[in-house]
């Protein structure tokens, strides 16, 4: 009688799993942001949101929990319930530049998290201060060798941190580094030539190098940005080994059923194809790469360690 009753709850159990399965979703879908309001992060995810949400009859909401490069919201995915309803939007601050900056990251990149879909790459420019004498990457290389420690270049972010650093070790050249807590104060001293250079977001720069207050000398792009069509990529600049990459991807937590996934996945790989959408995203210079969840894992793991060999050959730390 005993067993007849496990087996039953058993089977009851199973097919009230299956039923919410079968139903996903039937609430509101959560997708946190690791960066503030009005952040590019922030645009493309809302852009996606209302997209899926239409063609799912839902809501998809986004919550912005900014702060420590994206991991409090990496740290707050990573704890909550695997159903599908609690996602992240990632970017290579939470989950390649905190894990390889950080002897104690509150996650780990790979394992506590289900990637569902990749989504597209951030637009970055070099760009100096017109007081600056260098007019192309190559002059820039030769100005810095030429004195070294004497160009200060700025960051706002873990995307600007690394590719600086990186840019530096493979140019073989000496500048000082001026950290900021973002990209629009560090744009400020840019532009007041109180810094001389700087890896940035098209978001932040192309006004001002539209109007002359910027040079911009190269894009981090593999190919070249509608922005500016006629400013080489960091390849044709001389550096074809740059490797570092500016992204944001869709995640859930660890152990999420595949079922979940593959919806996820369908839905969202479906709104990056609506002509509206890509508009959208066109304007933020934003390049969608949608993906398959295994596609995505295995870009991630690519990141992290060029992240981390990028930081070891620049003498960089975990902190």
């Amino acid at each position: 009688m005993a067993k007849t009753l496990r087996a039953f709850i058993a089977l009851a159990l199973a097919a009230a799993s299956f039923g919410a399965l079968a139903q996903f979703p039937n609430k509101p879908i959560k997708i946190i942001v690791p960066f503030p309001a009005g952040s590019a992060t922030d645009t493309i995810s809302r852009i996606l949101g209302n997209s899926v949400g239409a063609a799912i009859g839902q809501t998809v909401v986004v919550d912005n929990k900014a702060g420590a490069d994206g991991a409090i919201a990496g740290a707050e995915v990573a704890k909550a319930a695997p159903d599908g309803y609690t996602l992240l939007m990632a970017t290579n601050s939470p989950l390649s530049a905190v894990p390889a900056l950080r002897k104690n990251p509150p996650y780990d990149a790979v394992a506590d998290f289900t990637p569902i879909t990749d989504i597209g790459r951030y637009t970055f420019f070099i760009v100096v201060h017109p007081g600056v004498q260098s007019k192309t990457v190559a002059e820039l290389i030769e100005q810095a060798r030429a004195h070294p420690g004497k160009i200060n270049y700025a960051t706002g972010n873990t995307t600007g941190i690394v590719s600086t650093a990186f840019f530096a070790s493979q140019a073989k050249i000496q500048m000082v580094h001026v950290p900021y807590r973002g990209e629009p104060q560090a744009i400020t001293d840019l532009l007041a030539g109180r810094v001389h250079l700087m890896f940035a977001s098209s978001s932040t720069t192309i006004s001002h190098i539209r109007d002359g207050r910027l040079r911009a000398l190269a894009t981090t792009l593999p190919r070249r940005s509608h922005l500016l069509p006629d400013l080489p990529t960091i390849a044709e600049a001389g550096m074809p080994q740059f490797s570092i990459t500016s992204w944001a991807g869709l995640f859930g937590p660890a152990k999420m059923p595949r079922e979940v996934v593959d919806r996820l996945n369908k839905e969202f790989v479906a709104a990056m194809g609506r002509p509206d959408v890509r508009a959208q995203m066109e304007k933020q210079a934003f390049l969608l790469s949608p993906s398959t969840p295994e596609q995505l894992a295995a870009f991630v793991k690519e990141q992290l360690e060029s992240y981390r060999s990028t930081l070891r050959a620049a003498g960089v730390q975990p902190e």
